[in-house]
């Protein structure tokens, strides 16, 4: 069964807990496809409350009294956005079939190869019959964009109540899914942070997530991967209980915003051509497996296999570098994150955060260790959760007061779990390193004691924004705000508004005003040099002959990276492709440099 065209050649995923957290109401009229994330209940119970109000709806809340809180919350805000994007989405054909000004300024901002664009301009040149002949039209080829959600598979704490361990069902990504299960939606549910058995066994509990007797999947599971094998395993367990994925998210694995999952060393390019090569491949194979898990369930077969489309995401920034995934590795849509943190009319970010990216230059971009997930997590120097966060430390009182405890995921200490951010966390393992102050070198102690408190409150900070900028008052421990772009930020220097944005992804205008950004592949190959270098000086504990064997994989692979590109970008003798060549030419000699420690002998 093949679903409906897309509108648009990109879509906007998921970005921390709350700057796409109403993106939907923003966009979704446009054509536009953008992710919920749906981790945090308290932050989506109020975001429900503020546009119930704002768009005079009615709202009831949902208190923590009710036994299954987290799910009912969390289904009450999908459909809410649901109704409110329906409405607006109508209203939005209503006004393009009466407004010349609102259809051209629409057409400009759809690509440019697009037959609904062509269809558009016709009628428009043809002048006759206007109004009727375009309400029509639109009627029949326009979509609104998908209402997608996400789940950070790892974010699944067990849930306690008087000591006692509730039921796996209340498990927070468990409760996640259910609400999205339950939702009035017809769209997908966006699996990050890799594979969780128990979350995955638990989708056989919804009946929107198998396909009917025409092969129409109401509820559509995408799976956010680094790499094929990674895709392959995931597809297969799910295809044996009758789960098909519908889509391949492929995600850089350190050029992106937020949680960076570095693969071994493996680049987006060899990785998107893996996946290009064995589509057809992946297809069979699954769909072998899945015919058997739906027959098994008694439920009905698709005589074809289903939809399957490959998407990608990370560091892309240019109409140049967006049209070369599309048509070198036949991508079906092209993620753009970050930019549009700098575009007020798509994300929810307060005013004092988007002027600190719009300023953000190269060197301030970084990957921190800031993550209680124990995941490189890329963010950026001087914001105000960084200045709230040192000050304690500075006062010897390090560590947050952990109000919402979604990343109390650490068994060190019970059953119960704790953050890693929290100051009771940090305090027993600041005594417990004090101990040890005489045992270890001056250096590897600092080290320690900032791998301890560098840890930031990501349930707070990343919430905060979207109660600053709707000015929502925030109660609790001063936290400010985290924000996760990717390192592409440094390129995009001002806000602009949603319609330019667009033309700049299609090629029709340009946002970017430096002219030494370096081409997408390149910025990854670089942050992976990078990143190996850290890991051997930052090392904090005598080198394992595990850890040697694992730094000359990584080494050999990027080696393997670098040829694969220098190849890719012989085709032609532009100035692109020779600067491209170039950098190429500079990190493997950087690369060569990176001396890997060799095994002290006792």
């Amino acid at each position: 069964m093949t679903s409906p065209k897309s509108l648009h050649t990109f879509h906007i995923p998921v970005m921390g807990l709350a700057y796409t957290i109403d993106s939907p109401i923003r966009v979704a009229q446009y054509g536009i496809s953008s992710v919920i994330s749906i981790i945090d209940d308290e932050l989506i119970e109020k975001m429900n409350a503020f546009y119930s109000k704002k768009f005079n709806l009615p709202y009831q809340e949902i208190s923590k009294k009710a036994q299954d809180y987290r799910a009912e919350r969390i289904t009450s805000y999908l459909n809410l956005v649901d109704s409110i994007v329906k409405e607006k989405f109508s209203k939005f054909k209503t006004e393009l079939s009466e407004s010349k000004t609102a259809l051209d300024n629409f057409i400009a901002t759809l690509p440019n190869k697009s037959s609904i664009k062509e269809g558009l301009s016709n009628l428009i040149n043809e002048g006759s019959a206007l109004k009727e002949n375009i309400k029509n039209f639109l009627e029949t080829h326009l979509t609104a964009g998908d209402i997608d959600v996400n789940i950070m598979t790892k974010v699944d704490k067990d849930n306690f109540v008087k000591g006692e361990q509730l039921p796996v069902e209340f498990n927070d990504a468990h409760a996640s899914l259910r609400g999205f299960a339950k939702s009035n939606l017809s769209s997908s549910v966006v699996l990050s942070a890799g594979m969780n058995p128990r979350l995955y066994s638990y989708f056989e509990n919804f009946n929107d997530f198998f396909p009917d007797s025409q092969g129409c999947i109401k509820k559509k599971i995408i799976l956010k991967v680094s790499d094929y094998r990674s895709a392959t395993i995931q597809g297969k367990f799910l295809a044996k209980k009758g789960l098909w994925v519908s889509e391949y998210r492929i995600e850089s694995g350190l050029n992106c915003g937020g949680h960076a999952f570095a693969t071994e060393g493996f680049l987006l390019g060899p990785i998107l051509e893996e996946f290009k090569n064995k589509k057809s491949e992946l297809i069979k194979e699954t769909h072998d497996v899945f015919v058997k898990g739906l027959s098994l369930k008694g439920l009905a077969v698709p005589e074809q296999p289903l939809d399957l489309k490959f998407t990608v995401q990370g560091g892309v920034g240019t109409a140049e570098e967006h049209e070369f995934l599309l048509k070198n590795y036949q991508v079906d849509s092209v993620g753009w994150g970050t930019p549009f943190l700098l575009v007020p009319e798509a994300t929810s970010v307060d005013k004092q955060t988007r002027d600190l990216m719009a300023k953000a230059q190269e060197k301030d971009l970084y990957l921190s260790g800031i993550s209680p997930l124990g995941v490189p997590f890329n963010t950026i120097k001087g914001t105000t959760n960084e200045f709230f966060k040192q000050k304690r430390i500075d006062d010897n009182k390090a560590g947050s007061s952990c109000p919402k405890k979604f990343l109390a995921l650490s068994k060190e200490f019970g059953p119960e779990g704790i953050c890693t951010a929290s100051k009771k966390y940090q305090d027993v393992k600041l005594e417990e390193l004090e101990a040890k102050r005489l045992e270890v070198s001056a250096n590897m102690y600092e080290n320690a004691k900032a791998k301890i408190t560098e840890k930031a409150c990501l349930c707070v900070g990343l919430a905060n924004a979207s109660y600053l900028e709707n000015e929502i008052p925030i109660k609790g421990q001063e936290q400010g705000v985290v924000i996760c772009p990717g390192p592409n930020l440094a390129y995009f220097d001002k806000e602009v508004s949603l319609s330019t944005m667009m033309q700049h992804i299609y090629g029709n205008t340009s946002v970017l005003s430096h002219v030494n950004r370096p081409n997408m592949f390149v910025k990854e190959l670089k942050m992976y040099v990078d990143y190996l270098k850290n890991e051997i000086s930052t090392i904090s504990e005598e080198v394992t002959t595990k850890q040697i064997k694992k730094w000359e994989a990584f080494k050999s692979n990027l080696f393997e990276g670098i040829a694969y590109y220098q190849g890719l970008f012989l085709s032609s003798l532009s100035n692109e492709n020779i600067k491209i060549q170039k950098d190429l030419e500079f990190y493997k000699e950087e690369l060569i440099a990176v001396a890997i420690p060799e095994l002290e002998m006792a």
